[in-house]
This record gives structure tokens, C-alpha cells and sequence, in this order.
């Protein structure tokens, strides 16, 4: 190859090389996108806009209303405009002689008959079916209301159960690295007595097995933060990839009340599930008396406007437009229907009676709720109690032992124990603070808060 050709040839590399490292620069230098902070009410605030259940109870809210007016609207005059063409063979004129010497025809030959009106109907009278079918219509719309207010209820506490498991998931890797970052130190002074004699190999052996064993505890923790992370974003409507970071930190939940009686009222009050049962058998009650309506008499006035080629109602018949107009007053009053009226009442009553059992099993079942949830909360602070303790009591054991083991006069199991014991108390911390967050927003819950 001649000089000038690999001259060019290392120039062209060289070139290429400059180039891919300002891409490499410039991808690591790329800004990137800054951190979602949230706090819990930011969180159920996003959640409740991106939610897809929310949406398809509000589309069922709007098909309800419109449900309520159609039955208004039954109620009011209905106007229709109608328009025909009807095509008839041909006949023989009909007509009678007049005492001029003429024919008058009465009924001419006309096969284009066109025929227009203006058609007016309006039920004056129904026996109340009507009203009591719009005041059903309106308690089911009002029902799907409260069912949205429930589906808002599960969903918040479902935002903050998944909120506060992503911070106990990231307090708990937290604690696991603290106890590697101990365990690191604990594992360098060993080695070092190693060194000069003063220990076995084996009880390097057993620390760097209980390091293996508490870095798989970190890998599981991490797995734990990325799963509840995923379920978080679903929630809140979040990007599968898009980073965020939660504003609260483990605190006490405020003191659990004592009045279970006043908790079990207020939830009965003010429960959408149970404001949605008591307008539901409102309207299963409108539903009996529009179905017990369908036995008396009913009155319409129905009326219209003709103008018709030929008009067959105006004689003799003339291939010309004439108009005409009718108004009248129908009375319909079922005799014998085979059954039905007594089936529609039967039906709606065994639903307002199902409606009604429901309501009284949810009544039985709240204070149960109610009492369960209490006693949730007065645990958990219970238990962050019992842990502060075990966990200074750990941390007090660990320093002595880790003191005793550098004079001598402590074994390496003592020290590893120790620091088992330490990260398993501030675990259980860990825990027992998020179930206190827990207890307290399924209390929340349970009282219609």
C-alpha cells in the first residue's frame, strides 16, 4: 500500500474515533429528565384524573341522566312530521250525470297519492307510571354517583397502600446496605487478626457467607422497590420508565380513637356504598308503584294535520292538495293482560327486598369492619413501639460485641449474630411503621373519609 493511502487511511480513523467520542461525550452530558416529586395527596390527585375507572363510572353516570331524561321527555307533548307516496292501480271513474249535460266525478282515477301531517301526541294521564319512572331513572343516576364516590374511596386507599410499599421497599434496601456497610467492616478487621495469627480462616469463611447471604437480601429488596414502583406508576398514570421521588417519610399515624361506637355510626353516615343502597331501594319502591300503575286506566290526546293528494277524508275525492285535521281523546284501560302487571310488580318488589337485605348486611358488617380496622391501628403502634425498642437494644448489643471481639474476649459468632439481630430489628421497624401507615388509611377507609 502506498504511504499517501495509509496516511489518508489514519487520518479517516482518526477523524472517526474524534467523532464517536464527542457522540459518547455528548450522550453522557445529555440532560436528563428530572425526578417526579410527590407527595401522597400529589399522588392520589394524579391517580384519580388518570384513572380508567373512574372514567367508565362517569360514562355509566351520563348514561343514566340521559336514561332520566328520556323518561321526562315521555312526559311532554311529542311533535312528528310524517310524509308519503303511495302508488294504486288504476280504476274506472266513478261519477253522475248532471242536469247540464256534464259528468261529475266523485271518485276520479288517481294512482299518485301524497300525504303529508303534522302528528301531536301527548299521554294527559298515566296513573303516575311516568313520574314514578323518572323518579327511578333519577335514584339509579344518583346511585351510580355514590358508586363513583366508593370507586374514588378504593382507589385512594390503593394509591396510599401502593405509595407507602414503595417507601418501606426503598427503607428496607436502606437497611440492608447499612448492614452490608457493617458487615464490610466487621469482614476487614477479621481479615486483618487473620493476618497475625490471631483467628482461623474459617471465621472469615463464616463472614463472607453471611455478606453473600445479606447481599442477595439487597438484590431481593431492589426487585421489591422496581415491582412496587411499577405498581405505583399504574396507579398514578405515570410512564412505565419515568423516575419520581415520594415527598413523606415514615412517620406515627395519629393516635387511633377510642369511641368505636361514634366510628361505627359516622361510618354508616357517611359510607357512598351505603348512600348507594338506600337510593337504589328508593328506586326499586318508584319502579313498584310505575309497575302497579300499568292496572289503571290511562288518558291521551292525540291531534294532527293532514295535507294530502287526494285527501280521503275530504268527498268527493280530488287529484288536488287539501288539508284536514284531527283531534282526539284516547282512554285505554287493560282488562286482561295475561299476567304481566302482576309480574312486573313481583319483580320489582323482590329487587327492592334484595336491595334491602344487602343494606342490612352491610350495617351488620361495618361495625365488624369498623372495630377490625381499630384494632389494626392499635397494633401497629404497638409494634413501632416494641421495634424502637429492639432496635436500640440490637444496636446497643452490636457496639459491646464488636468492642469485646476487638479486645479478644468476644467470639466472631457473637459479632455475626449481633448483626443479624440488627438488621432484623430495623426490618421489623421498617415494617411495622409502614402497617401503621397501612392501618391508619384503611381506617380512613372504613369510615367514609
Amino acid at each position: 500500500m502506498k504511504p499517501k493511502a495509509i496516511a489518508l487511511q489514519v487520518m479517516l480513523c482518526g477523524v472517526l474515533t474524534g467523532f464517536l467520542a464527542g457522540v459518547d461525550c455528548a450522550w453522557a452530558q445529555a440532560p436528563q429528565t428530572p425526578a417526579l416529586r410527590l407527595t401522597l395527596p400529589d399522588a392520589i390527585e394524579r391517580g384519580l384524573e388518570a384513572s380508567h375507572r373512574l372514567a367508565e363510572l362517569g360514562a355509566r353516570e351520563q348514561a343514566a341522566r340521559a336514561i332520566e331524561d328520556q323518561r321526562k321527555a315521555a312526559m311532554l307533548p311529542q311533535v312528528a312530521l310524517l310524509a308519503g307516496y303511495t302508488r294504486t292501480n288504476h280504476v274506472q271513474e266513478f261519477g253522475v250525470p248532471l242536469p247540464t249535460g256534464g259528468l261529475r266525478v266523485i271518485y276520479p282515477d288517481v294512482p299518485d297519492n301524497y300525504r303529508s301531517r303534522v302528528d301531536f301526541q301527548w299521554p294527559i294521564y298515566t296513573a303516575g307510571r311516568s313520574t314514578a319512572l323518572v323518579k327511578a331513572a333519577a335514584a339509579e343516576a344518583n346511585a351510580v354517583v355514590q358508586d363513583r364516590d366508593a370507586a374514588r374511596a378504593d382507589l385512594r386507599l390503593e394509591i396510599t397502600r401502593a405509595y407507602w410499599s414503595v417507601i418501606t421497599a426503598k427503607a428496607s434496601v436502606d437497611v440492608v446496605r447499612q448492614a452490608l456497610g457493617r458487615i464490610a467492616v466487621h469482614l476487614t478487621d477479621v481479615q486483618n487478626q487473620l493476618s497475625v495469627g490471631l483467628i482461623p480462616p474459617s471465621d472469615v469463611l463464616t463472614i463472607e457467607a453471611q455478606q453473600a447471604r445479606q447481599q442477595m437480601l439487597a438484590i431481593e429488596a431492589e426487585n421489591v422497590v422496581d415491582t412496587a414502583s411499577a405498581e405505583f406508576r399504574r396507579l398514578v398514570g405515570l410512564p412505565i420508565d419515568s423516575p419520581f421521588e415520594l415527598a413523606d417519610v415514615m412517620q406515627p399515624p395519629p393516635p387511633p380513637p377510642k369511641e368505636v361506637a361514634a366510628l361505627v355510626d359516622a361510618a354508616r353516615s357517611n359510607r357512598a356504598e351505603r348512600r348507594a343502597l338506600e337510593i337504589r331501594i328508593e328506586g326499586a319502591s318508584e319502579r313498584v308503584s310505575a309497575a302497579a300503575a300499568g292496572r289503571k286506566p290511562m288518558l291521551m290526546s292525540a291531534g294532527g294535520y293532514d295535507l294530502a293528494r287526494p285527501n280521503p277524508r275530504i268527498f268527493p275525492r280530488d287529484a288536488v292538495w287539501k288539508p284536514s285535521w284531527d283531534l282526539g281523546i284516547n282512554v285505554s284501560w287493560p282488562v286482561f293482560d295475561g299476567g304481566r302487571v302482576r309480574a312486573e310488580i313481583a319483580e320489582a318488589s323482590a329487587n327492592r327486598r334484595a336491595s334491602e337485605e344487602r343494606l342490612k348486611d352491610f350495617d351488620a358488617n361495618v361495625g365488624v369492619e369498623v372495630q377490625q380496622r381499630v384494632s389494626d391501628l392499635v397494633s401497629a403502634e404497638a409494634s413501632i413501639a416494641a421495634a424502637e425498642i429492639g432496635v436500640k437494644s440490637a444496636a446497643e448489643a452490636r457496639r459491646v460485641l464488636a468492642e469485646r471481639f476487638s479486645a479478644g474476649v468476644a467470639t466472631n459468632t457473637d459479632v455475626l449474630d449481633a448483626q443479624v439481630a440488627l438488621l432484623q430489628a430495623e426490618l421489623d421497624r421498617t415494617r411495622a411503621q409502614a402497617n401503621a401507615q397501612l392501618a391508619a388509611a384503611r381506617l380512613a377507609r372504613a369510615l367514609g373519609r
